[in-house]
């Protein structure tokens, strides 16, 4: 039954791309024809024509992270596996992969521009400012939660830290033998991404662990990772997109596509019968009613603010062609559909009672991969080393790009330029996740909890509502178009409605404190959004339509 599930996820997955992947492209007259921004105002460090592949694997490994695993992971205890795999099918198709294209797309016809620029024409300059300084706040949050999980997967397993670093080498060394050194990229492929899954068997060798790392720092492992890891997205951030960025992003998804094949045999080929139950519950204690908290739960696997500004941030200014739009937005979104599926079937394999429910969707999600690896003949921990490391290289890719993304925000809203304004804005974006990482945050109890625990409910909102009120933005500009926007108005309604009332339960529930104040600060600014988009629909609805 789990094969038969899974496989024909994968199938509709396919016939989605096929059908409406071509009705989005049709809907928004895709032409080669039309050169793009990396081609009109290439700079050599960010707007940079890159190979499709490259391209699709750098953006396909941005926007994955760890959200189509966690949320899943999290969504599916609470109240069961059905509903969250309805939702990842019908989001991932109608609602995520819509928002994602047309977000590349509405950003490559507007010179690379952010979905917050293009509502200055499109809305008002009061829109503009307020989406700006939301998007900021949004990749903030995305840093302080995803370099804290990161960082607890080094201290749980000290080889995937020592593969980690090996990587970031070879992705440099890759970059250099493309970009400079005048290597084909199937060649340099075959050469690197070979050396990729060495680096994963030698980190096992040289675990740099928790007693190592406290021995050579005489700091807390987890405290240590963190400030590591913003100072790798520091310098992501202000290097050329060429060097780092884009080269670890291609090789970073190869690990990616051997989890999803690993999980695609092990799924259909294993043998594995479904043991968690379908449904659980309609309202969960500690997490709230399945509508609308499964929506902000799940947000990756079936649609994410955080996307938008990926298409609109670095994908839109490395794209090479207007065709490979379908490829990179729409099919990525779908692949990123697949995997929170593996998750989802990671938690089907086990019963209610397994003691492995009671750690982190991180080890969860591990420890299903290493399952699936003994089918292939690798023993179960070093597949659940690779399970880590792979889930750790989807977060890094996040951390780095969600940096740049808070670098050009920043840039874009204080209006700075030059080689001093990437490093302030950058250490500006840090300067909140690395309070995180210096701080310890506890429970109601006294009790020490991870950051990303404490911050993953607003997270999860502010994300979701990042997509609502990207999809009203876009659905006033393909308006002004004079284009019909029945395939954007379903989704911007949904999304908006579940995330402004999600927050309205947050703001109920946590009142008047860190959490419960910045719920009603989102609260405030999408009703401002949603009122400023109806009267410019309205306007526009009264103004006669372009010939």
């Amino acid at each position: 039954m789990l094969a038969l599930i899974f496989v024909s996820c994968a199938v509709l997955f396919v016939l989605a791309f096929a059908t409406y992947g071509r009705f989005l492209e049709r809907r928004f007259d895709v032409d080669d024809a039309r050169p793009t921004p990396s081609h009109t105002d290439g700079d050599g460090v960010d707007r940079v024509p890159a190979h499709p592949a490259v391209l699709f694997g750098h953006h396909f490994s941005s926007i994955a992270g760890a959200g189509p695993i966690v949320g899943p992971i999290i969504a599916s205890l609470a109240f069961g596996w059905a509903v969250p795999l309805v939702w990842v099918l019908l989001g991932a198709i109608f609602i995520g992969g819509v928002h994602d294209f047309s977000a590349l797309i509405a950003s490559v016809r507007n010179r690379a521009r952010s979905i917050a620029d293009i509502a200055r024409e499109s809305l008002s300059p009061l829109a503009h400012r307020l989406l700006m300084l939301f998007m900021w706040l949004a990749l903030v949050y995305v840093l302080a939660v995803f370099a804290d999980l990161t960082s607890q997967t080094f201290v749980e397993d000290g080889g995937v830290a020592s593969s980690a670093g090996m990587f970031i080498v070879l992705a440099i060394l890759f970059g250099l033998s493309i970009n400079r050194w005048g290597l084909p990229v199937p060649v340099a492929s075959l050469i690197f991404v070979p050396l990729v899954f060495v680096a994963t068997w030698l980190g096992q060798l040289v675990p740099l662990d928790a007693d190592t790392v406290r021995g050579l720092t005489g700091m807390q492992a987890g405290r240590f990772w963190s400030i590591v890891l913003l100072a790798y997205c520091f310098v992501a951030s202000v290097t050329p997109v060429w060097i780092l960025l884009q080269p670890r992003d291609y090789l970073s998804s190869f690990l990616l596509y051997a989890s999803i094949l690993v999980g695609l045999v092990g799924i259909t080929f294993g043998g594995f019968t479904i043991s968690y139950p379908a449904f659980v519950a309609w309202d969960a204690p500690n997490v709230g009613p399945l509508f609308p908290i499964l929506f902000i739960t799940v947000a990756c696997g079936a649609c994410s603010g955080f996307h938008s500004l990926v298409a609109g941030g670095t994908t839109s200014k490395q794209i090479d062609k207007e065709t490979h739009a379908r490829t990179v937005g729409y099919g990525a979104m779908l692949v990123e559909g697949l995997l929170a599926v593996i998750a989802l079937a990671t938690i089907m394999m086990l019963s209610r009672d397994d003691p492995l429910l009671a750690k982190d969707p991180l080890k969860v999600y591990a420890n299903g991969i290493g399952r699936f690896c003994q089918l292939l003949g690798i023993p179960g921990e070093l597949g659940v080393s690779f399970g880590l490391l792979a889930l750790s290289t989807f977060i890094l890719t996040t951390l780095d790009t969600a940096t740049r993304l808070g670098r050009y925000i920043f840039e874009e809203f204080f209006q700075l330029r030059g080689t001093a304004a990437r490093m302030g804005a950058t250490l500006a974006t840090l300067f909140l996740p690395l309070v995180f990482a210096l701080i310890t945050l506890t429970d109601a109890q006294g009790q020490p909890l991870p950051a990303w625990k404490a911050i993953w409910p607003v997270f999860g909102a502010t994300n979701q509502l990042l997509a609502g009120l990207t999809l009203l933005v876009l659905a006033v500009w393909v308006r002004k178009l004079g284009k019909p926007i029945g395939f954007l108005l379903l989704p911007l309604i949904f999304m908006t409605t579940a995330t402004v009332y999600a927050l309205a339960l947050l703001i109920l529930k946590y009142r008047v404190s860190l959490i419960g104040v910045i719920a009603a600060v989102l609260f405030l600014l999408a009703l401002l959004m949603i009122v400023e988009s109806a009267r410019t629909l309205r306007t526009i609805s009264k103004s006669p339509r372009p010939t």
